[in-house]
């Protein structure tokens, strides 16, 4: 459920970015995938265009027609801030960190890194108890 306050927020945000409500299409048709009689009956996606930058969104997170509409002007001002100031987006960036640890090391990354463990190892070999010489 989205609140008063959240909604007031979006609001700024919007017009911080100029945003104009003139500049939006919205269309609210039937959503798509898992849900059943349900989901082919009710139309609560919201399908929302923004003609100056020609940006499309479709938004079915919730049940609730007026959530999704929350959400797509939300996902709107994301890929407007994106577009106009540069940021890449939390979700880009959390895509691209799994991107990059799932990528396999190179042979001299994998060399340094053996190297490094047998430098620490033969270190603690040397922390052992002294003992008295014969």
């Amino acid at each position: 459920m989205v609140t008063g306050a959240t909604q007031e927020k979006l609001k700024a945000r919007m017009e911080a970015l100029g945003i104009l409500d003139q500049d939006l299409t919205e269309h609210f048709i039937r959503g798509s995938g898992s849900g059943g009689q349900k989901i082919n009956k009710t139309s609560s996606c919201v399908q929302l265009n923004h003609k100056p930058s020609g940006i499309e969104i479709r938004c079915q997170k919730t049940r609730s027609q007026a959530d999704n509409r929350y959400w797509a002007r939300r996902e709107l001002c994301e890929r407007i801030a994106e577009k106009t100031l540069g940021e890449k987006s939390a979700k880009q960036q959390a895509t691209e960190k799994i991107r990059r640890q799932k990528r396999r090391r190179s042979r001299r990354a994998k060399a340094k890194m053996l190297d490094a463990k047998t430098k620490q190892g033969s270190k603690k070999k040397l922390r052992g108890r002294i003992r008295p010489e014969d």
